[in-house]
């Protein structure tokens, strides 16, 4: 074989690797890479490049067939990626990402700023969000790709950067002599050790109050494979919110979500467990509560993580860290005999009942529609084999993780350590590119979803089955609720009385030829609804939210006297139960903790 343009057998070893998808914007310097991936690769142009990460990033958290990366230009095109490698860099989620640069000769050096047309280190700029982050300058063997790719991929994920010269790109090589070698082979986790094992199941068997914390760490196989198991075992089971979809809502051991701006019933009853068994999450603040010197404060704490350092980042304090895969763990949690539980069990189903997931303390005006009371609805209507992508900040989508009642078989993708607005729209793309035989829901903020709009092109020309529902409240909620709460009402650039613009979102809609339908009282049963959403292809739906809906229930927090912020633990959220409700729901951490 004679001597091939260097980006087709890049393009190819691409292949070898699983990657079936691209998603691009493209640019002249990567005018090679781009027509090799056209050759090999399901290409899918977006608009703009940060949404292109971010849908490669959902196509491969979903778990659908293939596998995405996504090709930028040089310059704008990798600035403008660096916040969906942000968001997969603290998410821990998979994100190939290739980059052109000019030439190598082109290449600016250490003392200019620019001399390549577009020219910009990217490299330095995506290092502190990848695990590796490299420049081909000249043709690089199969083996140092394969090695810097599969980095990305085990034990902890992460976005992987890859820089390639346009001088480099149409190389001509001889392929036979960059495959020479062993193929690199992604690392692996850490299993877990039997005697780490025997700890958890004897903590476990001797427990009253357990709860089984299941974090996105764990797969959904291994979460699939348990579950009769841990069915049988009776074992309380919780999720985190990256952990969302590992069980069905409905399931009778299942005791919800907590987080800090999570469901009340959930954080009570984790605060009042004797033991917590964290499997795959890094109990971070948002997990615990800012005041996580409060969190789980009756139990022995278990942790399970592959990353060591966030077993021994001090906050919240670890009783038995365990660095391992949480899968194995889990397996070992669901062999044996049924825990002694059940009135636990039976306290936890009291609780779910006295607080429910619509706090009754929420107000709105007449004419809109209560979220809370939507997104319980909309869970009713969804089927078992939706897609389901929430929003990644803001009221949104806290109500949906607060609300939702997942199905088993759904896949749930999020993004919330980033917080980012603006990745809804673009995670249903990459999502329902991913599961292309199934319904792919998308629930999102205006706030948010007028950062992407732009991807509705995408939505459209890919004739995508996506159902758009518009949280329409006429600005940030959250920012709103900030100024209004901490600065007496003084409000700027939260709404479009203050000064924040957004269009009339029919006319949008009607603008990309994609059906639109404004819900009201009664939506469940309006049969333009019922039409739109069970017919195949895009359709959005606009909710109408009352600008000053209330959002609880939530954590409080309070300005100190030196300017810093103070929280509540997370069984205290506002509004404040009576004191006739906190004595049945907080029974076991006494009167001076409930008030």
């Amino acid at each position: 074989m004679g001597p091939e343009k260097y980006s087709d057998v890049l393009a190819d070893w691409l292949v070898d690797l699983g990657y079936t998808h691209c998603f691009f914007v493209a640019g002249g310097n990567i005018m090679h890479l781009l027509d090799s991936c056209r050759q090999r690769f399901t290409c899918v142009a977006t608009v703009h490049e940060v949404a292109a990460g971010i849908a490669a990033e959902y196509f491969n958290e979903s778990g659908g067939q293939g596998k995405a990366f996504a090709l930028v230009t040089a310059g704008p095109g990798v600035t403008n990626i660096l916040t969906a490698m942000a968001g997969a860099w603290l998410e821990n989620r998979d994100l190939l990402v290739v980059g052109g640069q000019v030439k190598s000769t082109d290449l600016a050096g250490a003392h200019l700023r620019q001399r390549g047309i577009q020219e910009v280190d990217g490299v330095a700029m995506c290092a502190p969000v990848a695990l590796e982050s490299i420049r081909i300058e000249q043709p690089i063997s199969r083996q140092a790709v394969e090695r810097t790719v599969t980095r990305g991929l085990t034990p902890r994920k992460g976005p992987v950067f890859v820089e390639v010269c346009l001088d480099a790109q149409g190389a001509r090589v001889q392929r036979t002599e960059l495959e020479q070698g062993p193929r690199a082979v992604p690392g692996r986790a850490p299993a877990p050790r039997a005697d780490d094992v025997g700890r958890v199941r004897e903590l476990l068997d001797r427990a009253e109050r357990p709860i089984v914390l299941i974090g996105g760490g764990v797969s959904r196989a291994a979460a699939r494979v348990a579950l009769e198991g841990l069915r049988r075992r009776r074992v309380p089971v919780m999720t985190t919110w990256n952990g969302h979809d590992r069980i069905d809502a409905r399931e009778q051991t299942y005791l919800g979500r907590p987080n800090t701006w999570g469901q009340r019933s959930a954080n009570v009853l984790l605060q009042q467990a004797d033991l917590v068994v964290a499997l795959g999450t890094r109990l971070g603040l948002q997990q615990t509560g800012f005041n996580w010197q409060e969190f789980t404060p009756l139990a022995t704490l278990v942790q399970v993580d592959v990353e060591a350092a966030e077993l021994t980042k001090g906050h919240p304090d670890v009783d038995v860290a365990i660095c391992a895969d949480a899968d194995g763990v889990l397996a070992a949690i669901a062999e044996g005999e049924p825990l002694d539980v059940e009135p636990w069990l039976a306290f936890g189903r009291e609780v779910r009942e006295l607080l429910p997931l619509a706090d009754p303390g929420n107000t709105h005006a007449p004419g809109f529609i209560d979220p809370f009371e939507f997104v319980l609805a909309l869970s009713e209507l969804c089927s078992a084999d939706d897609v389901v992508i929430p929003c990644s900040s803001g009221g949104a989508n806290t109500v949906f993780q607060q609300a939702f009642l997942q199905r088993a078989g759904q896949v749930v993708v999020g993004d919330k350590a980033l917080a980012s607005m603006g990745y809804g729209l673009s995670g249903a793309i990459g999502a329902a590119l991913a599961w292309p035989g199934r319904r792919t829901i998308h629930s999102e903020g205006d706030g948010g979803f007028v950062q992407n709009l732009q991807e509705l092109g995408t939505v459209a020309v890919n004739a995508l089955n996506l159902k758009m529902f518009l949280h329409v409240n006429e600005g940030y909620a959250s920012i709103r609720m900030t100024q209004r709460n901490y600065f007496g009402g003084a409000y700027l650039g939260c709404d479009t009385q203050s000064g924040l613009g957004f269009p009339d979102w029919p006319a949008l809609f009607a603008a990309y030829r994609i059906p639109s339908h404004v819900l009201g009282e009664g939506w469940t049963q309006d049969g333009r609804f019922r039409e739109l959403f069970d017919a195949p292809g895009p359709a959005a739906f606009i909710v109408p939210v009352d600008p000053e809906q209330t959002y609880f229930p939530k954590i409080a927090s309070r300005v100190t006297a030196s300017g810093s912020m103070e929280s509540n633990p997370l069984h205290l959220m506002e509004p404040p139960l009576s004191d006739e409700l906190a004595a049945r729901v907080l029974a076991f951490l006494g009167a001076g903790v409930r008030s």
